[in-house]
């Protein structure tokens, strides 16, 4: 990944990240060709929480695509299917495996669904969960700080650089297919209802293969001028990636400090200044 970065848009960069009540966090910014700013402390491995999900769905779709699995076999509750573990749309309940919808009723954002998905992978496939994984995405991708080290629906850790990189390769697939991604991010049972950890009850609450997809939803922790095409996901630890292929720009970010209503009021700011620096219509770089 190739380094585009501009001295004083570095300097906005940090400058946000100074407002943040926050003990230590890093930033990123990648467009197609690279690296186009950062700031803060972005070789430290900071828990990735819930951004997990994004490793572990690319691991099952890239298993979809060498015909270990079909995304439409049964897997999770009855009815259920390797796909609607991945949208959320299985029904299966937070954090446990109680079941409190028909599959395809609601999208009900489930830590226990994606742990589901990743064992029957595992059972398919005979090999541990991390160890495709690594083979699938990790080694790949070139995350070399990047381990997981728990569930894989929020048991990851590892630099903003390796975010940064997992959202490059999002951005200008070359190591995954242009296909593999496109299934990632388009919706799965559209329309479905449900609550946006942190955010509410949204109406839809638009979900792809394992993520989240911003269209027309408020409030969310990307900016109010996002692009409705934009993806990607947030963790609880407090950091997000999102992906906005109409501006072709990304931003990563992790940190020690928990998700919470600071996150919430500067995450959307943040990426208002990163689409003004870096997004599509904003002036060349110098």
């Amino acid at each position: 990944m190739g380094t585009l970065s501009r001295p004083d848009h570095d300097a906005a960069l940090a400058r946000e990240l100074a407002t943040w009540p926050v003990g230590s966090a890093g930033v990123m910014v990648v467009g197609p060709r690279g690296r186009l700013g950062a700031a803060g402390e972005v070789t430290t491995a900071y828990p990735w929480a819930s951004v997990t999900k994004l490793l572990t769905a690319l691991t099952v779709l890239r298993a979809a695509e060498d015909g270990v699995v079909d995304l439409d076999e049964p897997a999770g509750p009855p009815g259920s299917t390797v796909r609607h573990l991945l949208a959320h749309a299985s029904g299966v309940a937070f954090d446990e495996d109680r079941v409190v919808a028909g599959p395809g009723k609601r999208r009900i954002y489930s830590n226990r669904g994606i742990e589901l998905v990743a064992s029957h992978l595992e059972t398919r496939a005979g090999w541990p969960f991390e160890a495709l994984l690594h083979d699938g995405v990790i080694g790949p991708l070139g995350l070399t700080g990047t381990v997981l080290a728990g569930s894989p629906a929020h048991g990851a850790r590892g630099p903003v650089t390796d975010l940064a990189r997992l959202a490059h390769e999002l951005l200008a697939p070359a190591a995954l297919s242009p296909a593999l991604v496109a299934d990632a991010v388009t919706p799965a049972f559209p329309g479905l209802a449900g609550l946006l950890p942190g955010f509410g009850r949204q109406v839809p609450n638009g979900w792809g293969l394992g993520f989240e997809l911003r269209g027309g939803k408020s409030p969310h922790w990307t900016a109010p001028a996002s692009s409705p095409v934009t993806f990607g996901h947030f963790g609880r630890s407090g950091a997000f990636l999102w992906v906005d292929p109409d501006a072709g720009v990304a931003c990563v970010s992790a940190g020690d400090t928990p998700f919470g209503p600071w996150a919430a009021e500067h995450w959307p700011v943040l990426a208002t200044r990163v689409l003004d620096l870096y997004g599509s219509a904003a002036p060349p770089a110098a």
